[in-house]
């Protein structure tokens, strides 16, 4: 049987929460647009992958995250392919004595978190991401430095993305200290923790295992367009 997790995506825009959220026909779905560009099929049979091609490109792309390669829709090429390591929270390590105050993030700080995913490209990020669930962030001077939060939502789990901090702020330790705020809030609803990296991504990865993350599975990443920007798939 298949794990929820081999296919996140498709998992995730067929949930009670998250399928509101979905828009589509034919076998395929997406993010709404604003919220992302995640786009899976129903199966990966010829039909399926095809109807990912039908799907609207507002943001002049669309992302898949499957376990297993599958085949480049037609009339779509690859602007980028990356493997990435998918991880899931086995057991949240205690807690390390900082000094970190960390807030919710609201509505109002929307034009900022934009902002800062934006300039440190977290993963996409558009206007209407920071509503697909709880965010926290830390301010200094009203000023908002790092933030994390929650993107796909299978049943009974809960991404954690959204991870970044402004470069001036980097190496204080607020990336973990807000994961761990958006962890606390996913364990407390019962659901299981999970996220993506870059799998070349050595320092990322290290950090997740230090709150208790594991490597589950690779998974293949593809951003794909109509357009004439692909420069083709590494390995192709």
């Amino acid at each position: 049987m298949t794990h929820p997790l081999d296919r996140p995506v498709w998992s995730a825009l067929t949930s009670e929460r998250q399928a509101p959220l979905a828009v589509g026909a034919g076998g395929a779905l997406r993010l709404a647009p604003g919220y992302g560009v995640f786009a899976a099929s129903m199966d990966q049979s010829p039909q399926g992958v095809a109807a990912i091609a039908a799907l609207d490109q507002p943001e002049g792309m669309l992302a898949t995250v499957e376990a297993d390669h599958t085949p480049v829709p037609p009339g779509l090429t690859v602007l980028k392919a990356a493997v990435l390591s998918q991880m899931v929270l086995v057991e949240l390590a205690p807690a390390k004595a900082r000094d970190i105050a960390i807030e919710p993030l609201t509505e109002a700080d929307a034009p900022a978190m934009l902002a800062l995913a934006t300039l440190t490209e977290p993963g996409p990020f558009f206007d209407r991401t920071h509503r697909l669930g709880d965010f926290f962030g830390v301010k200094q001077d009203g000023r908002l430095l790092a933030m994390a939060g929650e993107r796909l939502k299978p049943d009974g789990f809960t991404e954690v993305s959204g991870v970044c901090a402004h470069p001036d702020a980097r190496g204080r330790g607020y990336a973990g200290a807000l994961m761990r705020a958006v962890i606390e809030r996913i364990l407390a609803r019962g659901e299981t923790a999970f996220l993506h990296s870059y799998a070349d991504n050595v320092g990322a990865i290290a950090l997740y295992h230090s709150l208790g993350f594991t490597i589950r599975a690779p998974m293949q990443m593809r951003m794909l367009t109509r357009g004439d920007l692909a420069q083709g798939e590494p390995g192709a």
